[in-house]
């Protein structure tokens, strides 16, 4: 393993650094987005040019990003199990990185259910009861099972919806099941020994290729931030908070006491400096704001995770994919705590001390329920059945959700590439030097030398 590609490359000037052009583009969209708010529908009703505009470039930014998933997926887990035989604690690296996953969910989960105990949102919201209604979209444990097992060698699923009295069928991946398919893939590679050799070199090719056209990709970040935040500043502004004011502050309070204090402790705690953590996966956590997207970010966290805080390759290609379905701090730990409490409030459910363990069990076991399936409502859903709280409380939640989604993503991510900085650390793989340098070193530099023989 070497990073000599990316410490000794020439820093970028600041203005033309990638964390810059993104924060540039954040302003750029909300501008563009305050633009489009204002001019309104057309005399139709339909969003106006400016709107449709930005909801078009975002859509296809993000589009692009999962698009390069499953490849990414598949390649890099097939590559990092086969070079995990160079790592001698490889086991050590795979518990850790579960049992941390476990622990930064469970203190997330505590302050969420702290807030929601003293803030009371459920209590003190102003929103109407007939807002109530049960979504389209549920989570049961069911799903976590047959999500282990793909209906196909691809984890492609296809779903089909009538709109306008037209049936649209449309195919889609389960992540869940890529992850499992590419895990018995290379575990078989190192059964076979010596005759899946040729295949595994295929694979590492393969992988390089794959990283090649990611980065081509990332380089529209900013134009694609500027979609995805300009459309969603169109498109839900900021009044719908009034209604859901201390609801949404509880959550958005737990996520910043996730985020910019119990990270940074932990990080503390093993000799790390958190501002060198922040600078260095500052792009990826950017992007899964506007992007609101864990497994669209996933490239770019990777990325990070290994460029700038200095985790082994081998280690991050398995675990920044495993924690983009798993470890959601986000939307799986503060949200449904908070909302779980929410719905049992409005609806003047009490709810015991059991009720209490089993936001917790949920939150910790149950973030792998949902991993094959798409956003925060499904782990909520799951939350509130499990609890046995009216489903129909899910809806008067829905229309400030992409808002509080910005939030949960960002926490998601800095989370994703926060354990595998943590394990590196403790298991002594960790490149140090790579670390102490994360704010001088920019993702564009990284994308644009070859990559490190594996």
């Amino acid at each position: 393993m070497t990073h000599a590609s990316s410490t000794t490359a020439a820093p970028r000037p600041f203005h033309s650094s990638f964390g810059f052009q993104v924060l540039a583009a954040m302003v750029i969209g909300l501008i563009f987005g305050l633009i489009a708010r204002e001019m309104g529908p057309d005399a139709a009703g339909n969003p106006n040019w400016l709107t449709t505009t930005l909801s078009t470039i975002g859509s296809l930014f993000v589009q692009l990003l999962r698009a390069l998933v499953p490849p990414l997926i598949f390649t890099a887990i097939v590559a990092s199990i086969g070079n995990l035989r160079q790592l001698s604690n490889a086991a050590a690296l795979v518990w850790q990185t579960l049992l941390w996953f476990a622990i930064t969910a469970l203190i997330a989960v505590s302050i969420g259910i702290a807030l929601g105990l003293i803030i009371q949102p459920g209590i003190n919201s102003a929103v109407l009861a007939d807002a109530a209604k049960e979504p389209s979209t549920t989570g049961t444990w069911l799903d976590f099972l047959k999500g282990l097992f793909p209906g196909n060698v691809l984890g492609l699923e296809a779903s089909t919806r009538i709109t306008d009295g037209a049936a649209r069928t449309s195919l889609n991946f389960n992540v869940l099941q890529i992850l499992v398919i590419s895990i018995a893939v290379g575990a078989a590679a190192l059964r076979v020994g010596e005759k899946a050799e040729t295949f595994l070199e295929f694979n590492r090719s393969l992988l390089a290729v794959v990283r090649k056209i990611l980065w081509w990709v990332i380089r529209l970040t900013p134009i694609g931030t500027i979609g995805l935040l300009g459309n969603a500043v169109a498109q839900y502004g900021w009044q719908t908070l009034a209604q859901l004011g201390w609801y949404s502050a509880a959550i958005y309070i737990g996520l910043a006491l996730v985020l910019f204090v119990v990270y940074p402790a932990l990080l503390i705690l093993h000799g790390l400096n958190p501002a060198r953590f922040f600078a260095g996966a500052w792009p990826a956590i950017q992007l899964a704001f506007v992007s609101r997207s864990s497994v669209g970010t996933m490239p770019v966290t990777e990325a990070v995770t290994e460029r700038s805080l200095g985790v082994p390759r081998e280690y991050a290609a398995f675990a920044v994919p495993l924690g983009s379905t798993t470890k959601m701090d986000g939307c799986a730990a503060i949200y449904p705590a908070i909302s779980a409490i929410f719905v049992a409030q409005f609806y003047q459910v009490p709810l015991g001390i059991q009720d209490y363990f089993l936001i917790v069990f949920v939150s910790v076991i149950g973030s792998a329920a949902t991993a094959g399936l798409t956003g925060a409502t499904v782990m909520l859903t799951l939350t509130l059945s499990t609890l046995g709280l009216p489903l129909a409380g899910v809806g008067l939640l829905l229309a400030i959700d992409p808002i509080l989604d910005m939030g949960r993503t960002a926490v998601n991510v800095a989370g994703q590439a926060l354990i595998p900085t943590i394990v590196s650390k403790r298991q002594g793989i960790l490149d140090q030097e790579v670390y102490d340098g994360a704010g001088g070193i920019d993702v564009l530099d990284a994308g644009g030398h070859a990559q490190p023989a594996e």
